[in-house]
């Protein structure tokens, strides 16, 4: 087959990162070849996120830059996936009318056939999901299940580490939050399908899976047989596979931390002591505005329920600051949970309205932009300063890391450097920067530490003294 060229740029979760895996991996079986620019490629896609307005609004702005692009080279093809299709859909078309293809995140397995109909003379391709009323799970169930085994390790961040889909979609209907609608129902993956993934990409060299869900913890799949299989009982059964040292999930949500999924992470030693549990606000108000189904006290009580079964466990979170009627006092009560909980660090948010939530029908969006813009970088200054606190004790201690490669500095460095600057990460997800050699990638090995900030730990690769030679313990 000729070669073809594709570009792909990728927008929003690890979701959206596994969509491109499998997109790419499909394509590549067509004869496409990844190129770094959207300027020398025969085909350009967008994979989009809808979760904030500034992930749209980037994407609009890459499809105006192609249309100058799209004059001089009719054939090129330009193509938007994900999420923003999926809400969009049409209204791409008709801001950006030289695009030629729109599907959603259901219908990314027809990638392919339907850039050949287009390639034909098949004209401009729309494939998107029912509306949610209109579908049925059992549509969505196969788009997923059929295509997740497609993988193409060179568009992960390492090959040693790898996403692997356990559910899709979402029925928690937070009032901010467009997931539910653009994702479709919440569906579990059958356990069968993720474990033959997980060891065909054990067979690859793949030292460490994440579980991706939308709540992950929210996992069952309910067997012919009647059996359901939890979370818990998955963790169970790809602890066994060999060559699979660590697991992780995310995302979490705080209703469904249940205590024998929390017995598991304590007693299978391959599954990593890090959970991340979005609070999203400190604020019984909020919480109630935002349909999250918990209070705060709930949350604090999981808080205390994961310190007694996994003392050491490293917890992280998300949070909305400004979300509708969020008054000074509610603010501050975020505040207090953040200084209460000590998270590893937390991912903080100014609240923007999204249209097709029922936060948008239902509450004016009334916190100004300022007082969200000083709210959000004050929440931040004291979740860096926790961080920092909580990295000091590391200081002279010995930790366990999966070397993941050139740390962002050293990527930009010379590229024949012995000696370099390598990132790893710890099993409670901490990063670690030290100095080592390219060989090291993708091995477990211990570091000593010496220094840190709120965001890195820095150390030194042990090493072992035989007579006069000095052998690293890789």
């Amino acid at each position: 087959m000729p070669e073809k060229k594709l570009y792909i740029e990728t927008v929003g979760c690890q979701m959206n990162m596994l969509d491109s895996e499998l997109v790419v991996a499909s394509l590549r079986q067509r004869g496409y070849q990844i190129v770094k620019s959207a300027k020398e490629a025969d085909t350009v896609l967008f994979n989009t996120c809808s979760v904030r307005q500034h992930a749209e609004d980037k994407i609009y702005s890459a499809l105006g830059r192609l249309k100058h692009a799209k004059t001089h080279n009719p054939d090129k093809i330009i193509g938007v996936m994900g999420c923003m299709a999926q809400k969009d859909q049409e209204l791409i078309f008709r801001r950006a009318p030289y695009v030629d293809l729109i599907v959603g995140p259901g219908q990314l397995h027809q990638v392919p056939d339907l850039i050949d109909e287009i390639q034909s003379g098949g004209g401009q391709k729309i494939e998107v999901s029912l509306d949610r009323a209109a579908g049925t799970r059992t549509d969505v169930a196969q788009s997923f299940e059929s295509y997740d085994p497609l993988r193409d390790p060179a568009m992960r961040p390492t090959p040693y580490q790898a996403f692997v889909r356990i559910m899709i979609g979402c029925d928690k209907f937070c009032t901010y939050c467009i997931v539910p609608k653009v994702r479709g129902p919440e569906q579990s993956r059958d356990p069968e399908h993720i474990m033959s993934e997980s060891r065909r990409l054990a067979d690859e060299g793949c030292r460490e899976i994440t579980l991706l869900g939308q709540t992950v913890n929210s996992y069952r799949f309910r067997h012919e047989s009647g059996v359901t299989t939890r979370l818990s009982d998955l963790l169970a059964q790809l602890h066994e596979i060999e060559g699979i040292d660590r697991i992780k999930f995310v995302t979490n949500f705080p209703k469904d931390m249940t205590p024998d999924l929390l017995s598991a992470v304590r007693d299978l030693p391959k599954v990593c002591q890090y959970l991340h549990v979005p609070a999203q606000s400190g604020s019984n108000d909020v919480l109630k505005r935002m349909k999250r189904g918990y209070t705060v006290e709930e949350y604090r009580e999981m808080m205390a329920a994961i310190g007694e079964t996994l003392p050491n466990a490293a917890v992280t979170s998300d949070f909305i600051v400004g979300f509708c009627g969020e008054t000074k006092e509610d603010f501050q009560q975020t505040v207090d949970l953040v200084q209460e909980c000590r998270f590893k660090n937390s991912f903080i948010f100014k609240y923007s309205t999204r249209p097709g939530t029922r936060g948008a029908e239902l509450f004016e969006d009334d916190v100004p932009e300022e007082t969200k813009r000083r709210r959000n970088n004050e929440l931040l200054a004291i979740q860096n300063a926790i961080s920092e606190e909580d990295n000091q004790p590391f200081l002279g201690q010995r930790v366990e890391i999966l070397v993941e490669g050139p740390s962002k500095a050293a990527q930009k460095t010379d590229e024949g450097q012995t000696q370099l600057q390598l990132t790893g990460r710890t099993m409670c997800d901490r990063i670690v920067v030290f100095e080592g050699n390219r060989r090291q990638v993708g091995q477990i090995l211990p570091v000593d530490i010496y220094d840190a900030n709120s965001f890195t730990l820095f150390g030194q690769i042990v090493t072992q003294h035989v007579g006069t030679e000095v052998y690293s313990l890789a």
